[in-house]
């Protein structure tokens, strides 16, 4: 399958996704990036927004997969899985920036936007 970016590792399960550090990185970006792009959609003008490790932590909560993770993951690491799980459902193209998009302008609840988000990537990974 072709990627958006074709170096990056194609992962069998969704811990090694989850524990990619590097990935979580570049996420970082793209999640700011989609959750800016919402919230201008919403307020109808440019807005430039950070998404707080707090809030992707309590989203990874609500989507029943912080049990992937290690018992004594912090919120940042956290907040750093659900961040390479997002990226890498749009690296490997099953997943648009419209798609993202979409999904965070659709609840007022930001945490609930997020856990849909979240879902609906490892859904579409089939991981």
């Amino acid at each position: 399958m072709k990627t958006v970016l074709d170096f990056i590792s194609e992962y069998e399960t969704l811990h090694e996704v989850l524990a990619d550090h590097k990935l979580a990185a570049l996420g970082d970006a793209y999640v700011n990036f989609l959750f800016s792009i919402a919230e201008s959609k919403k307020n109808r003008e440019p807005v430039g927004a950070r998404v707080d490790n707090n809030l992707l932590a309590l989203a990874l909560r609500k989507s029943g997969l912080r049990k992937l993770l290690p018992s004594r993951t912090n919120r940042h690491e956290q907040a750093d899985a659900v961040e390479a799980l997002i990226v890498y459902a749009w690296i490997r193209n099953v997943m648009t920036i419209e798609e993202g998009v979409n999904i965070l302008e659709q609840d007022r609840d930001v945490a609930e936007a997020f856990c849909s988000l979240i879902l609906t990537a490892k859904e579409k990974l089939s991981l």
